[in-house]
Parts: C-alpha cells; structure tokens; sequence
C-alpha cells in the first residue's frame, strides 16, 4: 500500500515574497531506493509516484482526497514563522 505525506509549501530562501506557500501538497514516500543507471550514472528507480505531487487549498481537503482514495498518510506540521526583528543601525555595530 502506497503511503503519502501532507505538508505545507514553506518558502523558498530565494524568495522574498510568499506566494503559494498557502498551498498544501501530497507527496508519495519512496516506494524504492534510486540506483544509478549502468549506462549515464544518473539517479532513478521505477516508482513512478515519485513524479506525483498534488496540491490542496486546505489541509482538510488533502486529508480528504487520501482517505476517499484510500492512501495511507501523516502530516507533517508546518514550520512556526520566525521573524527577524532588526533595525538598519545593527549592520553597523
């Protein structure tokens, strides 16, 4: 059986804005272990749900997509924002 894990997009270290970081993903876990390929020395394996990455408004509608299609599943709590509070002046002690 296919197991899944819900998170929430956190935003990127390029970024400066936080779009789409509202958005609530469901990823398939590895199913199988990525071995290089004998010929390039590339990374791969046959898991094709590796590929699939769906993505829910809420984390209610996710929890609900796996249970109505039977995927086992956890969340993954989202990180607490952190805010960096600093004067201009600071860069100059």
């Amino acid at each position: 059986m296919a197991t899944a894990r819900i998170y929430q997009r956190m935003k990127n270290a390029m970024q400066s804005g936080r779009a789409r970081t509202d958005l609530w993903m469901l990823e398939y876990e590895p199913a199988e272990a990525k071995q290089p390929d004998p010929l390039t020395g590339w990374a791969g394996s046959g898991d094709t749900r590796q590929q699939l990455r769906l993505g829910f408004p809420t984390l209610e509608a996710a929890t609900a997509y796996a249970e109505r299609e039977g995927i086992a599943y956890h969340v993954v709590p989202a990180p607490e924002r952190v805010l960096k509070l600093q004067a201009y002046a600071d860069n100059f002690r």
